[in-house]
């Protein structure tokens, strides 16, 4: 059973305040991408690495992984408009080697705090119940609004949960939900994703182990707070 990581790195990232596509912005000397591409790199489970990538940016992708031991990095797919069809973009470039049940994990490549715990448990949860997603309990309350500056109505926090990437499938089931979707039309809009797509064809949802660590760049603020806990982690590792 082949496990492969699809790693969606096509976003302009103008939210940034920066110049060049976030995903490459150097931290410590480092693009913000290949923090998350070592993590994947690391995990024994996983088989391959495929980069669905901005337009412009595939060569400097490639220096950089050759540069920084990314051995598993195997194909750099161009990227489409939106996330939804750089993810149809991925899957189309895996369809002539994959086997119905192996598995594809879907993740931002601006996450680049990923554990190999939260990616195992993502792969485990899929094998053993069909899929599984990253999930989060929420911690604040959350007020449905009436206006843009009143509320009468809560939402119990302990119904909802946060999905974040990544987000392990078996391939032919997601392949084919895709291709559904964009004969059709439906859940391919706007802040839709993978997970949202399946709600959207009526499968269920499985959660696996999130983390709150695994932050998601942004803003020019997730930069500064990835710094932190680069430089944390960094202290951590001079204490043991």
């Amino acid at each position: 059973m082949k496990k492969i990581a699809l790693i969606i790195a096509g976003g302009v990232g103008a939210r940034t305040g920066q110049n060049i596509p976030k995903q490459f912005i150097n931290v410590f000397d480092k693009p913000i991408l290949i923090y998350t591409l070592e993590q994947f790199q690391k995990i024994k489970e996983i088989t391959e690495i495929v980069v669905v990538c901005l337009d412009g940016w595939k060569e400097v992708l490639r220096s950089y992984a050759m540069q920084y031991g990314i051995s598993k990095l195997t194909q750099i797919v161009d990227g489409g408009g939106s996330a939804q069809e750089s993810i149809f973009c991925g899957l189309k470039s895996l369809k002539e080697r994959m086997e119905e049940d192996d598995i594809v994990i879907i993740h931002d490549g601006i996450r680049p705090m990923v554990s190999p715990e939260v990616v195992i448990s993502c792969i485990d949860t899929c094998i053993e119940k069909g899929n599984g997603i990253t999930a989060l309990p929420v911690y604040e309350q959350v007020f449905e609004a009436n206006t843009e500056s009143t509320s009468n109505k809560y939402i119990p926090r302990e119904q909802l949960r946060i999905l974040q990437t990544p987000q392990a499938y078996h391939f032919s089931e997601i392949f084919e939900i895709y291709e559904s979707a964009f004969k059709s039309g439906i859940g391919i809009k706007g802040s839709s994703y993978a997970n949202t797509l399946m709600t959207d064809f009526g499968k269920v949802l499985y959660f696996a182990l999130g983390s709150t660590k695994n932050i998601k760049i942004t803003t020019a603020d997730d930069i500064a707070i990835f710094k932190a806990m680069l430089s944390a982690e960094g202290e951590n590792e001079k204490t043991r």
